[in-house]
């Protein structure tokens, strides 16, 4: 039994020299370029943090009761900096689909009850933009081993939504909508994987809008679907594929 930590520890060295061990490069001089292009495929799921203005009249609780995934399609332009940072500028554009139900509330209970079925009211509020994506990031990828190089990114990016409207439409039921732009922080991680043709990239990140994306015109006779909330910031969870 003494024995048994002197064997695992053998057997660790022995498995981190394996996976250590030296194997042939593909793309050798693929990182030694200025600049390169590329695409990405991927999937989304697009959420919203909501502020309730618990003050207004008539108030109705709004909450995100479906997160549909989307997907989003780009093009990778890619400036090397130094060995290990890289600056990329992604243009491309994403879809997604995200519900917004309101509910009655009850401020003697805290909590809601039933869903408010207004006549004449869409409820809940089918919000899917479709957006025109602007990002700008920073790369920093760690030293290659054999054909793996694990990086972080991070950076801004400004979304136009291509879907939203300034006025309401007078032949709809629309009682909520959002601002076209926002600005988006945005950071994750990937592995950079050489193959033998092209590199491939899985790479999962985050967004987290900056702006109050809610317009705060409501429209009547139901504007309490607007001024029931003070603030919404949107947030985004992408699972990216990029091939360069």
């Amino acid at each position: 039994m003494k024995k048994l930590p002197l064997i695992a520890l053998v057997l660790l060295v022995a498995s981190t020299g394996f996976s250590q061990e030296k194997k042939p490069r593909n793309l050798p001089a693929f990182d030694s370029k200025r600049l390169h292009f590329g695409f990405t495929v991927g999937l989304n799921t697009m959420d919203l943090g909501i502020k309730r203005n618990y003050d207004a009249e008539n108030f109705a609780y709004a909450d995100v009761s479906r997160i549909l995934p989307g997907f989003q399609v780009s093009i990778v332009s890619d400036l090397k900096l130094a060995d290990n940072w890289n600056l990329r500028f992604l243009p491309g554009i994403s879809f997604g689909s995200r519900e917004v139900t309101y509910y009655e509330y009850n401020s003697q209970l805290n909590h809601q009850a039933e869903l408010v079925r207004l006549s004449n009211v869409d409820n809940p509020v089918a919000l899917g933009p479709s957006f025109l994506d602007f990002p700008l990031h920073f790369k920093y990828r760690s030293d290659r081993v054999n054909n793996y190089r694990p990086y972080l990114v991070g950076g801004l990016n400004f979304r136009y939504d291509m879907s939203a409207k300034q006025e309401y439409d007078s032949d709809s039921n629309e009682y909520l909508k959002f601002k076209p732009g926002d600005l988006y922080v945005e950071f994750g991680f990937g592995v950079d994987t050489y193959l033998r043709y092209f590199k491939f990239a899985p790479e999962i990140k985050l967004a987290v809008g900056l702006r109050n994306i809610v317009n705060e015109t409501g429209r009547e006779p139901h504007i309490q679907f607007v001024e029931s909330i003070d603030r919404v910031t949107s947030y985004i969870v992408m699972l990216n594929f990029h091939f360069e």
